[in-house]
């Protein structure tokens, strides 16, 4: 019998979708994604939310600021859509290497989204533009009418909202972020080639029975929520599939232990300190390891069209107990208590420190 894969060297990766927070939160969680990325797609859900390029150069040089010691790392800003939002605005900013991207949130869809689109008619011009100039739109894809379960919201946006959207612009790039259901799997692999998908290492790995194993568990809690054990397998399938069209993107969204335990607890998983590892245990399950380096380092900046990192990291075979617990420093040396994915299990592989 042969011996089990020991060390694994694949291209540097890029997190395609995370959410960095701003503030104490920044200083505390950004070195776990620079420690893991070289690029990031920043998420721009802040409060106020990042409109305005003056607002995004801002928020950039914030967090630079907050990795003295990972001047490499790359993050690529996005802009947050609104109803109002200048589409002059969103031109300029491409244009001068400000915005990478731009983020639609359907108002109230998930957390500081209350800012969001009401009404797709109203950004028509802005999605124009974009598609004129090259500009990838990024996508919380659910609906949020009251009437229609949360568990279906995912695959009634694509009914009702993105097969229409696709078809009045043809040219648009598009990325349906943090995909959770088969519906969506099918709907990217056989859609055109401006159309990808993101996913999480956290909706491979839970269904949504995670969030009631023992009790209320909050720190499964995200939106969109995980779903069906079939919808889950239909994630693994298409990750590991060696389809460009599905790429990297954590959406690790850190909140506090206080936010996360409250009466209306937070939705977001905090999984940037142990992703790649994460990652690549879905990948080993499903005998896949040999396409992880293109899901994590080469499909993603394909679609952007970007350069391909230059740099290698390694993985090694090297079990290890993620902390039940993480107490992050922000610069002022306040601790910030956070509960990271995988929480007391034991993941197989490290990422090489140094490398």
């Amino acid at each position: 019998m042969p011996q089990p894969l020991q060390q694994l060297t694949i291209r540097q990766p890029d997190d395609w979708h995370v959410h960095l927070r701003d503030g104490a939160m920044l200083q505390a969680v950004a070195p776990a994604t620079a420690a893991q990325f070289s690029r990031a797609i920043v998420m721009p859900n802040l409060r106020p939310p990042v409109t305005t390029v003056a607002a995004a150069s801002a928020y950039r040089e914030r967090i630079r600021a907050a990795l003295p010691d990972h001047s490499g790392f790359t993050p690529l800003m996005t802009a947050y859509l609104t109803d109002t939002i200048d589409p002059q605005e969103i031109e300029r900013g491409f244009a001068e290497g400000v915005w990478a991207a731009a983020k639609l949130y359907p108002a109230g869809a998930t957390t500081n989204s209350d800012s969001g689109v009401t009404a797709f008619a109203r950004i028509e011009p802005v999605l124009a533009v974009m598609e004129r100039i090259g500009m990838p739109l990024l996508i919380h894809g659910e609906v949020t009418d009251a009437e229609i379960d949360i568990f279906d919201r995912e695959a009634v946006f694509i009914e009702r909202v993105l097969e229409p959207l696709l078809q009045r612009h043809l040219g648009l790039k598009v990325v349906l972020e943090h995909i959770t259901t088969m519906d969506s799997v099918d709907f990217v692999r056989s859609g055109p080639a401006n159309l990808a998908a993101t996913i999480t290492p956290h909706h491979l790995h839970i269904n949504r029975n995670a969030m009631f194993a023992g009790g209320l568990r909050p720190d499964f809690y995200c939106l969109p929520v995980a779903k069906r054990e079939l919808h889950r397998i239909a994630l693994r399938g298409a990750a590991t599939s060696g389809n460009p069209k599905f790429f990297l993107g954590t959406d690790s969204a850190p909140h506090s232990r206080e936010a996360k335990e409250s009466a209306c607890g937070c939705a977001g998983i905090f999984n940037a300190p142990f992703a790649l590892e994460s990652y690549a245990a879905v990948f080993e399950q499903e005998k896949a390891l040999d396409k992880l380096e293109a899901f994590t380092s080469e499909f993603g900046p394909r679609f952007y069209g970007l350069p391909l990192n230059a740099g290698m990291i390694t993985l090694e075979r090297q079990p290890h107990e993620v902390p039940s617990r993480l107490h992050c420093n922000d610069a002022a040396g306040s601790a910030v208590n956070l509960v990271p994915f995988h929480a007391g299990e034991t993941l197989a592989w490290r990422l090489r420190t140094g490398t």
